[in-house]
């Protein structure tokens, strides 16, 4: 029998890319997603915690990107229990402030040397928010060079090293952006000496990545594109990582698992990763939800 149309141009409802996923299986323990962005996806805060909740994900940490976004995160997890928030200045967002350029880039170059005026400003509200008892991370800070090019490197180097001297002082987690820029992440948090806590948000790395990681006591946070086909480095990855290293993540509204790539994405689909990872470990799924929720909770507290 042919589907009936669902009166969006004769796709069926399960084709349309706008339908948010069906609710998981709920998890017997309960987790937590790491990072997601829930100023970017639809629906209320309320809405998306209950969601969450009614499949075991009792926790959301949600990230800044940019001074408004880092402000939004602080004021949301103030009032909702569920919620801690990370605050910082994306890494294409330092360029975007010293440049002038909406995109994270420009050709002219650098119009203030150094980082200017408006980029201390920008950190100096960073800082000043990681002050606060709900926000329990810097971050996402690092380095992303498939985004920015050679002319906004010096700005994005520099508010890397600037979020890692706020992480320390206020004994945050510093959760890291790094997109095809491992080696440079890593000389950097060496040069100035890493946290005491880091977190290599949406892991890209491979195995021998991996390795390096776990040898530095780095945790590492899988998102849902562990899922995907063309993955396999990632599942590498997380063969090799630690238990107690790992983390789960949505980065929602970003990155949503196999098989519902494409559509929507949100904390409530964090079982869908957890169970791909459990198979990718060959471990109990009770087991590693456990010990990721335990790392999350070292990580950034509840």
């Amino acid at each position: 029998m042919a589907a009936a149309s669902s009166g969006t141009g004769g796709k069926s409802k399960r084709d349309d890319k706008s339908v948010p996923p069906p609710l998981p299986e709920p998890l017997r323990v309960p987790a937590a997603d790491s990072h997601t962005h829930l100023d970017m996806q639809s629906g209320t805060v309320g809405e998306a915690v209950e969601k969450a909740a009614s499949v075991g994900v009792t926790t959301l940490v949600q990230v800044g990107c940019d001074v408004a976004g880092s402000r939004w995160a602080a004021e949301t997890a103030a009032e909702h229990d569920a919620i801690l928030a990370t605050v910082a200045l994306h890494p294409n967002e330092a360029p975007r402030i010293v440049l002038g350029d909406p995109d994270g880039w420009s050709r002219q170059g650098p119009r203030e040397p150094g980082g200017g005026a408006a980029l201390d400003a920008a950190l100096a509200e960073i800082d000043a928010l990681a002050a606060l008892p709900q926000v329990r991370g810097v971050g996402e800070t690092g380095l992303d060079h498939f985004r920015t090019g050679p002319e906004g490197m010096a700005a994005q180097q520099l508010s890397f090293r600037r979020h890692i001297d706020i992480a320390k002082r206020h004994g945050k987690a510093l959760v890291i952006h790094d997109r095809e820029a491992h080696e440079d992440v890593l000389r950097i948090l060496d040069e100035e000496g890493a946290p005491d806590t880091v977190v290599f948000h949406c892991f890209s790395g491979d195995a021998e990545m991996a390795k390096i990681c776990a040898d530095q006591g780095y945790l590492m946070s899988f998102a849902g594109n562990v899922t995907f086909k063309n993955a396999q480095p990632l599942r590498d990855a997380l063969a090799v990582a630690p238990p107690e290293l790992l983390l789960v993540e949505t980065d929602a509204p970003f990155l949503t698992p196999a098989p519902y790539r494409g559509r929507p994405n949100a904390p409530y689909l964090i079982p869908v990763t957890l169970r791909a990872m459990a198979e990718v470990k060959g471990m109990d799924e009770d087991a590693l939800v456990a010990a990721v929720a335990a790392n999350t909770e070292r990580a950034f507290g509840r």
